[in-house]
């Protein structure tokens, strides 16, 4: 896949984030009119601040696309980590806000009372439907592309089908029990849920940012590829970092000193084009050196 080919389905996916957001946050404020559901209410929020993180990855995606320029020789992609980061940070404090909010209503003496339960169960179930649609399909993405905007958007929205799902048991609960603690216990389980995967998505966030290399299997992926490159008689200094979705690679090999400067040219360049179609997220940088032992009869006694 080129990178031109994943900004654009990153862009796909950032795009249906932001529809579905708006959607959402349109039905649950219709059934919040109908129903004064708390649990509804809380949903709305929800996909309030959805919506709104939605929109700032959408830019944060199309800010990371721009090709590299004077002042940022490297392109944009950092700001994929940044945005990630920022990301996981607010989902971290979502999911406390939504633990402290359940504990409260445990804890209270009194439930508020709920009315025309059906139709707001039957608007969450639409929410369900729309938001495990949109999950799926950044799933895909963010495996294609391994863009961590769309992975931690994707959280985002996986961590609200268990407080929608929640609020359906709520609102079947209060119909026909009278019950409105369920609704607490599940967002809780979802607040656990969230933080988990926030600090995962941080964590990788973080160390792109920090230059911590590439994935070891990416980096064992391309010393095979380099081992069993024709005319490549060894490699060192094979160094990897991440920025975004990017990987940047800097590898030297050692060639044959004898051979002509575009017989050089032309072993390095394929191996790069080699690496690219295995690694099209990569930019590959290949430094030629003379094999160790020309290196050493050329120097003299």
């Amino acid at each position: 896949m080129s990178l031109k080919s994943a900004s654009h389905i990153n862009l796909s996916a950032a795009f249906a984030s932001v529809l579905v957001a708006a959607v959402l946050v349109g039905l649950k404020l219709w059934a919040l009119g109908e129903t004064g559901a708390l649990s509804i209410a809380a949903s709305l929020a929800d996909s309030a601040m959805d919506l709104m993180i939605s929109l700032g990855a959408m830019a944060v995606i199309l800010y990371a696309a721009k090709p590299a320029d004077e002042d940022h020789a490297f392109g944009h992609t950092s700001a994929e980590d940044l945005a990630a980061l920022g990301q996981a940070l607010f989902i971290v404090i979502s999911a406390g806000v939504i633990a402290w909010t359940a504990v409260q209503r445990l804890l209270e003496p009194d439930v508020m009372r709920v009315r025309a339960e059906m139709s707001g169960m039957v608007v969450m179930a639409a929410s369900i439907l729309l938001t495990l649609g949109l999950v799926i399909w950044q799933g895909r993405v963010a495996a294609w592309t391994g863009n961590k905007v769309v992975a931690a958007d994707r959280l985002h929205y996986l961590g609200d089908l268990l407080p929608n799902i929640g609020a359906i048991i709520s609102l079947w609960a209060s119909k026909a029990f009278g019950l409105g603690e369920i609704d607490s216990v599940v967002a809780m389980g979802a607040a656990a849920m969230l933080v988990l995967g926030a600090l995962r998505i941080g964590k990788g966030a973080f160390d792109a940012l920090m230059d911590r290399r590439a994935d070891p299997a990416i980096v064992a992926g391309i010393g095979k590829i380099v081992e069993n490159w024709p005319g490549v008689q060894g490699y060192h200094d094979l160094k990897t970092r991440t920025a975004g979705s990017r990987i940047f690679v800097n590898i030297h090999i050692e060639l044959d000193g004898e051979q002509s400067l575009r017989e050089a040219h032309d072993i390095g360049a394929g191996l790069r084009k080699a690496i690219l179609v295995t690694y099209p997220q990569a930019d590959v940088i290949v430094h030629k050196d003379v094999t160790d032992e020309q290196s050493k009869q050329a120097k003299p006694d």
